[in-house]
């Protein structure tokens, strides 16, 4: 009911249009001496002279550039750490294990994967994590790099490489 109360006051507003610059006022006094304005002239009325109204013109040129909501695609640089082992350190393991701790930022996103060199090799396959877990590692030096992978497998960030000694007892 209100809305159609609304559109029968918006159709009605829309189908009486004013032109104040078109009108004439006409003033005159009535009996009581109360001045009385009215739009059609009577005797003894006189023509009141208006203004123009205030008109302020509008700017022919739209900056369009704040109009521009098409989304923005942002890249999001991604930066890859190795942060255990630290570079140099000496592993003692008789078994030969070890463990690779990295740190993504900004946060890991679904759809990225981390691949382990170990000696410039691929090591394991890719996974969505950054904590590695290595086996039965020969004796001797061995450097490790992380690479962040999206999802079509393409680097889009490495860390830097890491060299590590492990350390394994010998049987003579």
């Amino acid at each position: 009911m209100i809305k159609l109360l609304l559109f029968s006051l918006l159709g009605i507003t829309l189908a009486a249009p004013v032109h104040p610059s078109t009108a004439k006022i006409y003033v005159w006094r009535n009996e009581q001496g109360v001045l009385v304005f009215s739009d059609s002239p009577r005797a003894g009325a006189v023509e009141v002279i208006t203004k123009p109204g205030n008109i302020i013109q509008s700017s022919t040129s739209i900056e369009t550039k704040v109009l521009d909501i098409s989304p923005q695609v942002t890249i999001e640089e991604y930066e890859i750490v190795i942060n255990t082992p630290k570079n140099n350190a000496t592993i003692r393991d008789n078994t030969g294990s070890i463990y690779i701790g990295g740190g993504i930022k900004p946060r890991f996103k679904s759809g990225l994967e981390v691949q382990l060199l170990l000696d410039g090799k691929p090591h394991q396959s890719p996974q969505n994590h950054s904590m590695f877990s290595l086996r039965n590692i020969d004796r001797g030096e061995h450097k490790i790099k992380m690479l962040l992978l999206d999802e079509e497998g393409k680097v889009i960030a490495s860390s830097a490489s890491v060299t590590f000694y492990m350390h394994r007892a010998s049987t003579n």
